[in-house]
């Protein structure tokens, strides 16, 4: 899997006190898997950066999905206003040999499987467009007999002055000028597992005077060029790693120089593989180049670095490859792959696909009766699809019955509801009261479950039970590993998210994206090691009126991660100065817990305290790990004894990534 899957970014740009404001009250969430994996990818590395107006790059995934034999069609589609997924099935020779063809913005532009093959042409970004995902194609042999061409400017994929691209594994070769021109400002681009051979200028950056362009290129195979590999001028942020550049011997192409950093360029470069490439690694005296594990084998001449450049993990996630695995794993992984965009992909998804409608248009009625349908034991993934309804009913995911997906298939996350209004204190049946941890809407006990497009609620009545002892209602109990939760609203009052392991020493990983989290006291809390990102929490009064509450209470094992909030909002129609972000939860007076929540990148409303953490059931707070980190909004604030602030060294092993421990969220 590429990277993480993008969500929309909770920004200063949404209304406080507003619920739906942040993505739209009736936005359909990105990431929602209505399809096959690869049509809900994005982008990872720069590409994925919220900059200029544009959150991350996911193409045309909000468009129509089709499929293109003829280059007639395939222009009329990529030259549309509108988005679209563009399925290109078949070898399309482009005529006169060397057009490139022009890409509005907000397209997918996808091979299907290993077929989609562009030859004779290309592709152009012009001026200003953006969001556009060039990806599985063969494009190739524009080349035109002479080996330094300067008469025929024939590109396999050219931008100038794009933003938000992504290039992801093709197969670039023999064109008659670059394979990637990234010209003219272009910026926030990101190559990845492409494969790049048989060609002299191959991938150049820069034509400008101005040093702004962000580019991360990742896991790429040179094989067989020239010179470009890439040249990068005047960029204000390169990011290079994992690649492989690979000259080999005897043939009739010998490699010039390998990676340049030229102008004002400042160049990251980690843990590459360089096989007998001659000048490997070049800098300006300007550049700025600092190396990292990289690998070299059999090369010869300049190999320069210097100077000081930037961390890119202060801009978005990533994880790196052994240098020494490199070769072996591009090799086998680079260029077109059967599994992007493929019909079979759709049709596999299809078979393992269960309906639910109330109104009996499905194969069941109930949410609980499909998952009651899935077999013990299953192997592979099975999606319960959730016709627009509202579901008053209890839904438990039992332990062995894991990689189940329930998805509302709606046009918003509002249409389909699971609500149930049990409360800890409510009688059960039998006798005994339900407790906290059961009186869950929806409770997940088995691992790799995934949850989409839809609100779990509990909208347990507090005014009217106020004789009842306990009042703590939950929405979403999860107790397994590798929980996804995105575009969806988890919406209660007292103690909303339950987030679980299975036992003290389980590890319970989840990641919350694109969604809304909605409570007043205690309302994202447990012992698991859980990432709330790119999301909204929404502060409510409580049933009374009033305005107080906390927005986390952990319950972390020692020696664990606990709850992470990141690159997201915290606000609500409450008064200001009303709400903690959090107090240690050591459930059952346990002392060797060690209770851990970090708020960082997020905007935070003026409901936020300003001295934002507090003490719980005798047990102090500072004896724990709270901690915040370059936030934002009328609820931030500076350093101090009563609010921690990590360092940046401490904040660079408090990322998405270190939470999720190796475990990258599927689509």
């Amino acid at each position: 899997m590429v990277g993480l899957p993008l969500a929309l970014t909770a920004a200063g740009t949404m209304a406080y006190g507003s619920v739906f404001g942040a993505f739209g009250e009736d936005a359909r969430p990105l990431a929602a898997a209505a399809g096959p994996t690869w049509a809900t990818e994005a982008a990872d590395g720069f590409a994925s950066v919220d900059a200029l107006g544009q959150k991350g790059t996911y193409g045309g995934r909000n468009g129509r999905t089709v499929t293109v034999k003829t280059l007639a069609d395939l222009e009329k589609y990529a030259t549309a206003a509108e988005p679209y997924v563009i399925v290109v099935a078949g070898t399309i020779a482009v005529n006169p040999v060397g057009k490139e063809i022009k890409v509005a913005s907000d397209k997918t532009i996808v091979g299907s499987g290993t077929s989609g093959h562009i030859v004779g042409g290309g592709f152009f970004l012009g001026s200003g467009v953006h969001n556009v995902i060039i990806r599985n194609l063969t494009i190739r042999d524009s080349y035109q007999g002479t080996w330094n061409d300067k008469d025929h400017d024939f590109d396999a994929i050219q931008m100038d002055g794009a933003h938000h691209v992504w290039i992801d594994h093709n197969d670039l070769r023999h064109m008659a000028d670059g394979l990637i021109d990234s010209r003219k400002d272009t910026t926030y681009v990101t190559v990845s597992w492409n494969k790049l051979s048989q060609n002299n200028k191959t991938f150049g950056i820069g034509w400008t005077t101005n040093t702004t362009a962000d580019l991360t290129i990742h896991h790429n195979w040179f094989r067989e060029t020239e010179q470009r590999n890439p040249s990068t001028d005047n960029v204000a942020h390169a990011h290079l790693y994992n690649n492989f550049l690979e000259d080999v011997s005897g043939t009739d192409i010998a490699s010039s120089y390998g990676n340049y950093a030229r102008g004002n360029t400042r160049m990251v470069l980690e843990n590459s593989y360089f096989q007998g490439m001659r000048n490997p690694v070049t800098k300006d005296a300007t550049a700025s180049l600092v190396q990292r594990g990289n690998v070299f084998s059999g090369t010869s001449g300049r190999n320069e670095s210097g100077g000081t450049a930037f961390d890119p993990k202060a801009y978005y996630p990533y994880t790196l490859d052994k240098a020494a695995d490199v070769p072996a794993l591009l090799k086998s992984v680079t260029g077109p792959r059967s599994s992007i965009g493929s019909t079979a992909t759709t049709k596999a998804s299809a078979a393992t696909t269960l309906t639910v409608a109330k109104d009996g248009s499905g194969q069941f009625t109930s949410v609980q009766k499909a998952v009651d349908a899935v077999p013990a034991n299953n192997a592979s993934r099975v999606i319960i699809s959730v016709k627009p309804g509202t579901y008053r009913e209890l839904v438990k995911v039992p332990s062995n019955k894991p990689h189940i997906t329930i998805q509302g298939s709606g046009a918003s996350r509002k249409d389909t509801v699971i609500v149930y209004n049990n409360a800890s204190g409510t009688p059960k049946p039998g006798g005994g009261t339900y407790g906290t941890g059961g009186s869950a809407t929806v409770a997940v006990e088995a691992d790799d479950f995934q949850a989409r497009n839809l609100t779990i609620s509990n909208d347990f009545d507090e005014a009217t039970h106020q004789s009842l002892d306990g009042h703590q209602a939950v929405a979403l109990r999860t107790a397994a590993d590798k929980v996804v939760l995105d575009g969806v609203i988890v919406t209660g009052d007292q103690d909303t998210l339950l987030l679980d392991t299975a036992s003290k020493d389980r590890l319970g990983r989840v990641y919350v994206s694109n969604s809304y989290v909605i409570g007043n006291v205690d309302f994202i809390f447990g012992r698991a090691t859980a990432v709330i990102d790119r999301s909204v929490i929404t502060l409510k009064k409580r049933w009374n009126g009033t305005s107080a509450g906390y927005v986390t209470a952990p319950s972390t094992a020692a020696g664990r991660k606990g709850i992470l909030i990141a690159n997201s909002t915290v606000n609500g129609d409450v008064s200001d100065r009303s709400f903690y972000l959090g107090r240690p939860w050591h459930a059952g007076g346990d002392a060797s817990l060690d209770p851990q929540t970090t708020v960082r990148n997020t905007t935070l409303s003026a409901a936020v305290k300003t001295t934002p953490w507090t003490d719980m059931s005798g047990f102090s707070w500072k004896d724990d790990r709270f901690a915040e980190y370059r936030n934002k909004g009328p609820g931030a604030g500076g350093a101090s004894g009563d609010r921690p602030h990590l360092t940046d060294a401490q904040a660079a092993d408090q990322e998405v990534a270190d939470w999720l421990a190796g475990w990258t969220p599927g689509a």
